[in-house]
């Protein structure tokens, strides 16, 4: 299991859309150290009762949709030309709705959109980050976060466009069961006024299996690495208590794991649980996301308390069958390197091993060690 410490022009249109529209994950160790130091130290947020509970606000999108897009040529600049796309989308629930992922491409007379947005709720602000990736670039953007209310969704962030510094907003409305619209703007004025450049008019497919939208044949560059990860896996963990303190105390957890193929396998969603205690109990998400310029892969975690992408990305690529990918991050408040290493692959095993290093990667401690075995003949869930 993968762990992490801390937690475009033209496509940057098509980011806002998905993001609203819709979004590698193993368990990050890191971050489930972070949390449970949190909880040691009996830091705890709560909310109002008069707080809503929306979890489940993007269950009406759940399947397979008709995708119309307008796409407006070139915001902020007294633009009236639109262009048009159609195509469709795929929406599946993870976490029984708390998150869900989308796929979406279209194609139109400006070209061919691919995209994905891992849509994440956060159970404490009862708010929701949407995440988007495109097929191209191989990495998260910034969240948009917002929240329902009376039936309309709304969604902003801040950004940078054309060189200038920019308000974001998404809204969804319309919704049925069979329809929904979406529309991005933007405001270079604070939010006092609003331009939109994107409308999105999603129709339920109806018969249509909930499957990626198209495959490609593969190319052998790396974008397939992960293929062995596809499927369900019980898995056995053991966590070093303290690391970088000397510790040999370690913990240890049986797991379960899904992982399924999203672009063909260019990248990938695992869903983990663990069966530990309450106290000790881990509910997380991977999103891997291959980028075929640098032939290296992005692995993003997210954990089903915070519910928001945590940290940079472990970023690295396989060589001889072995996985190595890292970054630098911030632990018990010193900055640290982490690596991951994948190795002793097999069509029913696989070992994972993260390690930290103080040093500048001269010494590495490895605290989290995963050994998984493929379930056979077991249905493709997490239970």
């Amino acid at each position: 299991m993968e762990v992490s410490v801390s937690g475009m022009n033209a496509l940057k249109h098509v980011r806002w859309y998905l993001m609203a529209a819709s979004l590698v994950v193993l368990v990050q160790p890191v971050h489930g150290f972070v949390r449970q130091n949190s909880v040691a130290s009996g830091t705890s947020f709560q909310s109002t009762p008069a707080e809503r509970d929306g979890q489940h606000d993007f269950d009406f999108e759940i399947g397979a949709w008709k995708t119309h897009l307008s796409r407006l040529q070139h915001p902020l600049t007294g633009s009236a030309t639109w262009v048009e796309y159609e195509g469709t989308s795929v929406v599946r629930k993870v976490w029984d709705g708390r998150a869900n992922l989308v796929e979406l491409e279209v194609d139109g007379s400006s070209g061919h959109i691919e995209g994905l947005s891992l849509r994440l709720y956060n159970p404490q602000s009862h708010q929701w980050s949407l995440n988007f990736a495109n097929g191209s670039g191989g990495g998260v953007g910034p969240p948009t976060i917002g929240e329902f209310k009376n039936g309309r969704g709304e969604f902003f962030d801040q950004e940078p466009f054309n060189g200038r510094t920019i308000l974001v907003r998404n809204v969804w409305s319309d919704i049925t069961p069979n329809s929904c619209r979406f529309e991005q703007a933007f405001s270079d004025d604070g939010g006092k006024t609003w331009e939109v450049n994107w409308i999105a008019t999603d129709t339920r497919a109806k018969g249509e299996a909930d499957k990626s939208v198209q495959n490609r044949p593969a190319e052998q560059d790396g974008q397939h690495d992960f293929d062995f990860e596809m499927g369900a896996w019980k898995i056995h963990l053991k966590r070093l208590l303290h690391p970088l303190t000397s510790s040999t105390s370690w913990i240890e957890y049986d797991a379960t794991s899904v992982t399924r193929k999203v672009w063909d396998g260019r990248a990938d969603l695992e869903e983990f649980e663990t069966d530990g205690s309450a106290a000790d109990h881990i509910e997380g998400l991977t999103l891997r996301l291959y980028n075929p310029e640098a032939h290296q892969w992005s692995l993003y975690w997210a954990d089903s308390k915070a519910g928001t992408i945590a940290g940079p990305p472990q970023i690295g690529e396989f060589k001889n069958g072995r996985g190595e990918f890292f970054c630098q991050d911030t632990f018990n408040g010193r900055s640290v390197l982490v690596r991951y290493v994948w190795s002793d692959l097999a069509p029913g095993s696989a070992h994972f091993e993260q390690s930290f290093s103080d040093d500048g990667g001269k010494t590495w401690v490895v605290n989290w060690i995963t050994d998984q075995t493929r379930v056979k003949d077991e249905s493709d869930k997490v239970h």
